[in-house]
């Protein structure tokens, strides 16, 4: 047993100080870090609990304007009535994630700031373009997710809050690995004032991605039947022992189908 030292922040600034401890892990949620403690995979020598940080809780809805707190679980973004009226699309995907347990302590912001390429969240958050508030910056979701794991936080930044503006339509289906839930293949589709926006996650060798030809195919027309004839290419998509590349184009296309369904009633 290696010995690691718990520390229970109680607000963003008593976070920041003990964040100078070299190699400490934030901890938000622990869906990751914890199960990677255990395994070995990750040891660091000081952990930070952020759950019982007040101002990382929450959910506003403001006229069009949507903002989450890092600290919300999967299972209040699900169930909050008022962000169900705004966006129904991003509390059918929280109802989605994992089982009872990884929703009633996982958190969007220890989601997004991991980055699993086959979360749940960044595809929303990039379809919806939203905006990923830290303690340093505010970043859009296009800047913010880098790659398989990596994000655009830096050593000591906490994110905060996401924020976003209430789509006219949206939707999000995905093809769970039936062991884990996590997404083998899910599509968050988005119609707003700024256009037509599909961000794919679960297939990307490069983690979550928009699509191109959907999003040009549902710009003509916001209906599944748009994207009849629709191909998606194979390159740069996962190939594991769940599903080929090849498999995953083509449930990039189903998903999407499904999704606008979903949006469009």
């Amino acid at each position: 047993m290696y010995s690691v030292t718990y520390h229970r922040a109680a607000s963003l600034s008593d976070a920041a100080k003990l964040a100078k401890k070299d190699e400490a892990k934030f901890l938000s949620g622990g869906m990751t870090l914890i199960p990677a403690m255990k395994t070995r995979l990750a040891a660091p020598p000081d952990v930070i609990d952020l759950t019982h940080i007040a101002e990382l809780k929450g959910i506003t809805v403001s006229g069009k304007s949507v903002t989450i707190g890092a600290a919300t679980t999967h299972a209040e973004v699900a169930n909050n009535a008022k962000l169900k009226a705004a966006c129904p699309a991003i509390c059918h995907l929280a109802s989605h994630i994992g089982d009872p347990h990884v929703r009633h302590r996982g958190t969007i912001g220890g989601s997004i700031a991991n980055n699993d390429p086959a979360a749940d969240y960044p595809a929303a958050l990039l379809a919806l373009d939203a905006t990923i508030v830290t303690t340093k910056r505010e970043l859009a979701a296009e800047k913010f997710f880098k790659g398989l794991f990596e994000t655009a936080l830096k050593d000591g930044e906490i994110v905060k809050a996401v924020r976003f503006t209430v789509p006219a339509k949206a939707g999000y289906a995905k093809f769970p690995n039936p062991a884990s839930r996590y997404a083998m293949t899910g599509v968050f589709v988005a119609s707003g004032k700024e256009g037509v926006r599909a961000a794919v996650t679960g297939a990307g060798d490069d983690g979550v991605f928009r699509s191109r030809p959907i999003e040009a195919a549902l710009a003509r027309n916001f209906e599944a039947a748009a994207l009849e004839g629709v191909s998606v290419p194979s390159d740069g998509l996962m190939s594991d022992l769940h599903a080929s590349a090849e498999y995953r184009a083509n449930l990039v296309v189903v998903m999407a189908k499904r999704a606008v369904m979903a949006a469009t009633g």
